[in-house]
């Protein structure tokens, strides 16, 4: 077994349901100071004196005796819940191979990338002490969840510091049929909104007595999931919308409900703004004259990295490893290279194929595992050797 990949099988077993750490973070912080690394716990969260709610951040620098370029290897070891453990086919924190693959809640997304961001880290300063710059790993435990205290936490203490960033791979899992095919080069931003639509509850039997708030929804939110929001552009797709949940009523059949409540979301693109999104949202309310309250959470601003040294040597790297020529794509969620593309010219993503992502019976390809090492390894020879 690899080393990389005896990291991966740990993580996997480190309970991580995000924000929880599930001792993932001192087992990095330990293969990571043993190679060199200064570790820095750069720890966060609404309640510090509760283990529960706490944010794990591990910040990780080995200093350069040459000058040259920072380059950052980004990830979460955090993981979405498994679901019902009944359905999986393994334990989900039991990593667990069969069939040439790795399975176990994260094996994709991505503690496969964490393992072998350190692998590729450890080997390329053991083979290179003395090499340019500097290579910094950060990892946190708030990607899957709300994502307030972890990499934008980070962020913000670095840009406080004046630590400057000059390239960063995030190992989100990019590829799409095989290992190389895919390099995210911008995320689209995320607009969610929390619709309270007001009416007045009473029995089904005297509606003259009541205000159905589903019914005065309904024309709305059929005009909000029809709209065109803009065309996007060459980089980008174009702007989504969704709702994602909906709640109105007490259980019982016979009772108008009160209230209705529904969720929704954003993934927009440069050529439409979080103000004018919610403008238009509010006109389209107001136009079919829907009484409601409006609750707004903007998750984060679209990036675009354009084509430049880092994107360069990765597809060069990806390249000679893989034997594919990768893709830039901006499809897909929203990643914490938004955070990080605040204080860092480059940010690119790249990693493992994400057919499994979020299901049951995650896996990854156990193949693909020293392959991602030696690419992480590879844009590390090139940018700092």
């Amino acid at each position: 077994m690899s080393d990389a990949l005896g990291l991966a099988e740990a993580l996997i077993a480190c309970p991580s349901v995000t924000p929880a750490d599930g001792g993932a973070h001192a087992l990095l912080a330990a293969r990571l100071a043993a190679a060199g690394f200064a570790c820095e716990h750069l720890d966060a969260g609404p309640a510090p004196a509760d283990p529960a709610t706490r944010v794990h951040n591990l910040w990780a620098v080995h200093d350069a005796t040459r000058p040259g370029p920072t380059l950052l290897l980004l990830g979460h070891t955090d993981v979405v819940p498994p679901g019902p453990r009944a359905a999986w086919t393994s334990d989900p924190f039991v990593p667990t191979q069969r069939d040439a693959r790795l399975y176990g809640r994260g094996a994709a997304d991505m503690k496969t990338a964490v393992a072998a961001m350190v692998a590729a880290a450890e080997r390329f300063v053991a083979a290179r002490p003395a090499h340019a710059g500097r290579v910094a790993l950060l990892f946190t435990s708030d990607e899957e969840g709300p994502a307030l205290h972890g990499v934008r936490h980070v962020v913000e203490v670095l840009r406080a510091r004046g630590e400057r960033l000059d390239a960063c791979v995030v190992g989100e899992p990019t590829s799409v049929q095989r290992l190389g095919d895919t390099v995210k080069n911008g995320r689209r931003g995320s607009l969610s909104g929390r619709l309270v639509v007001l009416g007045l509850q009473g029995h089904v039997a005297y509606p003259q007595l009541a205000r159905n708030p589903v019914h005065e929804a309904a024309p709305a939110l059929a005009e909000l999931a029809a709209a065109q929001w803009d065309k996007g552009n060459a980089h980008f797709p174009p702007t989504s919308f969704q709702i994602s949940n909906v709640h109105a009523g007490s259980g019982a059949l016979n009772v108008v409900p009160g209230e209705l409540v529904v969720d929704f979301n954003f993934r927009f693109s440069p050529e439409s703004t979080p103000a004018a999104l919610r403008q238009r949202v509010e006109a389209i309310l107001a136009r079919h004259g829907v009484p409601h309250r409006l609750e707004w959470t903007l998750g984060g601003e679209p990036f675009l990295t354009q084509p430049g040294r880092l994107s360069a040597v990765l597809a060069d790297v990806i390249r000679a490893e893989c034997g594919i020529e990768p893709q830039l794509s901006t499809s897909g969620g929203t990643s914490d290279g938004r955070f990080v593309a605040r204080i860092c010219p480059e940010v690119l993503e790249f990693g493992v194929v994400n057919a499994s992502i979020h299901q049951v019976d995650e896996w990854v390809d156990l193949a693909a595992v020293e392959s991602l090492v030696r690419v992480y390894q590879g844009v590390l020879e090139r940018l700092l050797g």
